[in-house]
């Protein structure tokens, strides 16, 4: 049954989400498919449910880790509605939208039908893009919805720090932008121009490589892909790099992050392949990952088995 319908799920207003996305680990959780490739809800709730007994703040649902860009309409609107029920309004949950203008409203439409607090604006499909263009695009899929909106700066979907102040000054339920780029010049002058106006998120793949770099600038929270299966060091990472603890953020990133971002960079869409062969590892398996994108091959598997034996001791 849609919130909409029954008001059964608890709504966070804008300011808590805004306080929920700014300030704490967020993250990504994969999407489970059975052993034919389709949809397992039940495993999927399963999932969430590990996912909040752990420190986060929100729970980002059908993103890139979750291969939002895979899933039909159909199944992406149970895929919130199983995460709304699923969370039962422990933190904000927030659904992709994005593609084109008309499937970016559909898609934005079903999360909110379906109780989501906010969605993350997904990059057009395909095509380069002129600024204007790309304002005008997000414009008109915040216009056809009132759940709050987070730009990802991503891709083929750049805006630069004029744009993003455009389109904030456009769109009242714009309340932040997440970055995926990892220009760190770019982000500052975003940040600088356009101000607390927006909340701002780490957004590239494997966040941690850069989360000293985004604490420095005034972006204090990211999402993190490895949450999917070394939460306790995911977590551990972030408190201790907020503490300042430098020691601690050194070791990490040399045992287990630049050893990661080392495999992940073997193969594109391995961003999204490893953190599903990472939860098979631990014992979550979501099932295999949709073409365009391939699993990791078996000395790759191992080697993330050794990774994964390491961060459990981090």
């Amino acid at each position: 049954m849609r919130a909409t319908e029954e008001e059964e799920f608890v709504k966070f207003s804008r300011a808590a989400v805004v306080h929920a996305v700014g300030d704490g680990l967020l993250s990504f959780p994969i999407t489970d498919f059975d052993d034919e490739g389709r949809f397992d809800a039940d495993s999927y709730r399963r999932r969430l449910e590990w996912f909040i007994s752990h420190e986060i703040s929100a729970v980002f649902v059908a993103g890139g880790t979750g291969e939002f860009f895979n899933l039909s309409l159909d199944e992406y609107r149970e895929v919130v509605r199983v995460a709304v029920e699923t969370v039962n309004g422990k933190l904000p949950v927030i659904a992709s939208a994005g593609l084109s203008v008309e499937s970016g409203k559909a898609f934005a439409t079903a999360a909110e039908e379906e109780g989501a607090d906010g969605i993350l604006l997904m990059p057009p499909y395909l095509t380069e893009c002129p600024q204007d263009g790309l304002v005008e695009y997000a414009r008109q899929i915040c216009d056809a919805t009132t759940v709050n909106v987070i730009y990802y700066n991503r891709g083929n979907g750049i805006l630069n720090a004029e744009s993003v102040q455009a389109l904030a000054d456009l769109c009242p339920n714009l309340i932040g932008l997440k970055d995926g780029k990892g220009d760190m010049q770019a982000l500052n002058r975003i940040v600088k121009t356009v101000g607390d106006r927006l909340v701002y998120v780490g957004g590239v793949p494997t966040a941690e490589i850069f989360a000293e770099a985004y604490l420095a600038i005034g972006v204090n929270t990211y999402s993190s892909a490895v949450f999917n299966f070394v939460p306790d060091m995911a977590v551990k990472f972030y408190k201790e790099l907020r503490k300042g603890n430098s020691e601690v953020v050194k070791q990490i990133t040399n045992d287990f992050i630049i050893p990661f971002v080392d495999l992940r960079d073997r193969k594109a869409g391995y961003a999204v392949s490893l953190i599903k062969a990472g939860a098979e590892i631990i014992g979550r398996p979501a099932g295999s990952v949709r073409a365009p994108l391939t699993m990791p091959s078996s000395e790759e598997h191992q080697q993330l088995e050794k990774l994964v034996s390491i961060a459990k001791q981090l």
